[in-house]
């Protein structure tokens, strides 16, 4: 039988390559990384998979280690489940209020805000919080949203005037609100379960 903490390790792992992958690597590079480090496949298996050889698998595997050891990915520390609950509902609620100050104590220093599918992304606080009170937030009552969750975060189903308009995903860690994800897609509300309108 395994060891539950040797399970939670591996996840972790996982996790970190993944991110690191997502953030950093060229899409080749990425592919190579995934399938040998990751998946751990052999170098010639990943070359018949894409069509190269196994020497320029081994090269651009190099290139992707490399330019991950140049720039270390951006990994958070674990944050327990209650604590995400409660980040989530003082995140709803500040939303909910309109409350661009709660929403302020929420987000960390250096947090990101990006808005898929439009090319709208912020960084830092400074630069997030005025988008966000001046262009998003509206008056209290503007949002309504219901707590959930997607790819293991705390997300909200949001709806903007009752009508459904995506989800806000967060990353959430000890300091605070490090991430703010909106997919603005009605579609996604009805795919997690939840009604068009409200």
């Amino acid at each position: 039988m395994l060891d539950p903490a040797a399970i939670v390790a591996a996840r972790d792992s996982l996790r970190i390559a993944l991110i690191a992958t997502l953030q950093e690597l060229p899409g080749r590079q990425r592919a190579v990384f995934i399938l040998r480090d990751v998946l751990a496949w052999p170098a010639a298996d990943v070359a018949q998979v894409m069509g190269s050889s196994t020497a320029a698998v081994k090269s651009t595997l190099q290139r992707a280690r490399a330019r991950l050891a140049q720039t270390p990915p951006d990994v958070e520390q674990t944050v327990e489940p209650g604590e995400l609950s409660a980040v989530l509902a003082h995140y709803i609620a500040a939303v909910e209020e309109a409350d661009g100050a709660a929403l302020a104590q929420l987000l960390r220093v250096d947090a990101r805000v990006e808005a898929t599918p439009w090319r709208t992304w912020f960084s830092g606080r400074a630069a997030c919080l005025p988008y966000l009170v001046q262009q998003v937030l509206g008056s209290p009552g503007t949002w309504r949203l219901l707590p959930t969750s997607a790819n293991g975060q705390p997300a909200a189903v949001a709806y903007h005037g009752g009508q459904a308009y995506g989800i806000l995903l967060l990353t959430v860690t000890p300091a605070g609100i490090a991430r703010i994800n909106a997919f603005g897609d009605p579609e996604l509300v009805e795919r997690f379960g939840f009604p068009t309108s409200v």
